[in-house]
């Protein structure tokens, strides 16, 4: 019976380690207005346990937006509410809103708790390019721990999804330190992010890496072992 607890506990230690290692923060734009919507929603701190400008509170997860940090309504092939669509590639349920900005040429994202080892999102930018900065500190202060700098994306969706702006391509960094605010600049109206991600270089949810399945395959191997050797006992 000791070996049995034994075994569960190391399986379970394993199951426990991966999704450690799996857990990722993804703001999606979701759900932070109806759908479809007139692209004035101020993000603000929807996902910092106040609101949105429409009043609407989502999940804090400690981010909170400068004030030009704007939800844009992203088409479908059956709505078409702005110029910017996913063009039906990526997450299904990451296809109706994204960030962008229409005043200044930047907006920040402050995470006070910080964030460490990788950051990522996808984005679209036919015309002008434009560049994120990871620092750590608020609002661009302290160090500068990477820069992205983001060239012109193909415009290259069905017609369709009627929008310009299509479809979204991922981009991520892996950096040293603790990050506690990122810059998304460019030129206003003519780029838009989604799917940003903390703690992966890739946007979007993420999957247990491949060692962490073999050490989860292994243990829940061993508990299936030593309840052979169980049954086998009683039976005997």
């Amino acid at each position: 019976m000791k070996s049995l607890a034994k075994f569960a506990l190391l399986a379970a230690t394993a199951t426990g380690a991966a999704s450690a290692q799996a857990a990722v923060v993804v703001l999606d734009f979701e759900g932070i207005a109806p759908y479809p919507n007139s692209n004035n929603v101020l993000i603000q701190d929807y996902y910092n346990g106040g609101t949105a400008s429409n009043g609407n509170s989502g999940t804090n997860v400690g981010a909170g937006f400068s004030s030009n940090a704007l939800l844009i309504c992203l088409n479908s092939t059956a709505t078409y509410c702005s110029n910017t669509s996913r063009g039906g590639i990526g997450n299904p349920a990451s296809a109706q809103g994204g960030l962008f900005f229409l005043s200044g040429s930047q907006t920040y994202l402050n995470y006070a708790a910080g964030f460490t080892t990788g950051f990522s999102f996808n984005y679209t930018a036919v015309n002008q390019g434009g560049a994120v900065e990871v620092y750590d500190g608020l609002n661009g202060a302290g160090n500068l721990l990477a820069t992205l700098n983001l060239t012109t994306t193909a415009s290259a969706c069905a017609a369709a999804y009627s929008a310009g702006f299509c479809p979204f391509s991922p981009f991520g960094v892996n950096f040293a330190g603790t990050a506690k605010s990122i810059s998304f600049a460019g030129v206003a109206n003519q780029i838009v992010f989604d799917d940003i991600t903390f703690g992966s270089a890739t946007p979007g949810p993420s999957v247990p890496e491949p060692a962490s399945w073999a050490l989860m395959i292994g243990g829940f191997g061993m508990v299936g072992a030593a309840l052979r050797r169980r049954r086998g006992f009683a039976t005997a």
